[in-house]
């Protein structure tokens, strides 16, 4: 645990390093964000943050290469490696877009590039979790891997629209994940935790929470797709490592639920940014327009809808992506009867502070109705 830590620490430090010269480049070679109508920000802000991000883990995975006790996890295949460059890649195509506004084509075959070549280093969904059980053949594999990629990129895209949004929910959700990640390992392996889903999430967390304090409202630097295609694709890579990872002749009976949990934590992660993403892909398409027509009608536009502020809103979005992830995590720490109802409780609390904002509306809108209504009497 505490080579993890190390790791999320120097990913962090890094990072937060870094932020403040990556702000001025951007401003030099022109990477501002402008204000447009669907933004929220007031004043043209720089981006690139993504850069920093991306210095801060792929330094700490260099690293921790280095460290004994994650010998084999560089030694084992070049997974390890085809993670941090793929994160490169689809880093530095964010950072063109961050620069020179590409077109959605362009970074759709991009990402399809980046999420083939991890495919290629051997980062594949190819077994479930509980038996060795095949799912798919080889070509399907690959197919499947590349599609689970570029969704989860694109989920995260499209959620990052206030301060600190996108970099805390892959904090938080990243955090529950290597929970999960790690408990299992040590009871898969009990004399090695070492573990490549363990390493890139901790490397992760310590990035975003390196950024989050330059980037939380009011923000002084963004991250750009640099850094929202960087954290959706090492989230999709984290999660697709732990597939196949449960050993079927070390796993008893009494474990196959939890075993089975490496397929409803990463989506549990991501919920957020993919209910995000189809929502909007459904509604714009219903609409006759492009899936990459932007609007004001994300999930975080309906909570400043609704009343919330900006900060608020935020942690409301953190607030939801904790109580699935961590919820999720829950069936490997807990029995399942104890950990639904913790989840029931935490989602019972988080449904009440989302429509918080509802009774002060509610209540500033009943005299509005009365006048009306004496109005329409005396007339």
């Amino acid at each position: 645990m505490r080579v993890y830590l190390f790791v999320l620490l120097i990913s962090a430090l890094v990072t937060y390093l870094v932020t403040p010269m990556v702000r001025v480049l951007a401003r030099r070679v022109g990477a501002m964000t402008p204000v447009r109508d669907r933004d929220v920000h007031t004043i043209p802000t720089p981006r690139l943050g993504g850069l920093a991000m991306y210095g801060g883990f792929a330094l700490s995975i260099i690293l921790a290469s280095q460290m004994p006790f994650l010998e084999g996890v560089f030694t084992d295949s070049g997974a390890a490696w085809g993670i941090v460059i793929a994160a490169g890649l689809v880093c530095l195509l964010g950072m063109a877009d961050d620069i020179w506004d590409l077109d959605p084509l362009t970074k759709f075959v991009g990402q399809v590039l980046a999420a083939g070549y991890l495919a290629w280093k051997g980062v594949q969904l190819t077994t479930l979790p509980v038996g060795g059980v095949t799912v798919v053949s080889a070509r399907m594999s690959l197919v499947l891997t590349v599609l689970a990629v570029v969704t989860a990129i694109n989920a995260v895209n499209f959620v990052d629209g206030l301060d600190g949004l996108a970099a805390g929910i892959a904090m938080i959700g990243g955090s529950a994940f290597f929970i999960y990640s790690y408990l299992l390992t040590r009871d898969a392996s009990p004399g090695d935790f070492s573990s490549l889903a363990s390493l890139v999430v901790a490397a992760l967390v310590g990035c975003c929470l390196g950024f989050l304090p330059h980037n939380f409202h009011p923000a002084r630097i963004f991250m750009g797709d640099s850094g929202a295609m960087f954290l959706g694709l090492t989230l999709a890579a984290s999660t697709v490592t732990v597939t196949g990872q449960v050993n079927p002749n070390v796993v008893s009976r009494a474990e196959l639920f939890p075993a089975f949990v490496p397929i409803l934590v990463p989506i549990a992660v991501l919920l957020v940014p993919l209910a995000d993403l189809l929502l909007s892909v459904v509604r714009r398409v219903s609409k006759g327009r492009s899936p990459f027509h932007a609007d004001r009608m994300h999930l975080h536009h309906r909570l400043l809808a609704l009343g919330h502020s900006h900060r608020g809103a935020v942690v409301i979005m953190y607030l939801w992506t904790a109580v699935w992830a961590f919820g999720a995590a829950l069936l490997v720490l807990m029995p399942p009867s104890q950990a639904i109802w913790i989840w029931v409780a935490a989602f019972i609390v988080a449904l009440i502070l989302t429509l918080g904002p509802l009774r002060s509306l509610l209540q500033r809108s009943i005299p509005v109705r009365i006048r009306a209504k004496e109005k329409t009497k005396n007339e």
